[in-house]
């Protein structure tokens, strides 16, 4: 991302970065598109890898929390970072 800067960011950025960005921490096997971070035997640490992957290449800051009391898929993770980015989903 140039810059980080949120102007530039909109949702099929946030949606391709994200799901690289999940794909690679979690080892996400072929079939899986829809499995939630638990299910993918995700941990604390792979909760802060997402965290701060997420905030290095986009500049959106998520709560590790969050990932552990929402449990979420991939494309829940995607509305989450859209959400504290602001953008629409019209975007």
């Amino acid at each position: 991302m140039s810059g980080n800067h949120p102007g530039e960011l909109v949702l099929p950025v946030i949606e391709a970065k994200v799901a690289e960005i999940w794909k690679q921490v979690l080892d996400v096997p072929d079939g899986s598109e829809d499995a939630t971070f638990f299910d993918l035997e995700g941990e604390s640490i792979a909760a802060v890898r997402l965290v701060s992957r997420i905030e290095d290449e986009l500049g959106i800051s998520v709560d590790v929390g969050d990932v552990f009391e929402e449990d979420p898929n991939l494309d829940a993770l995607v509305r989450m970072v859209a959400g504290k980015a602001a953008v629409s989903p019209a975007a």
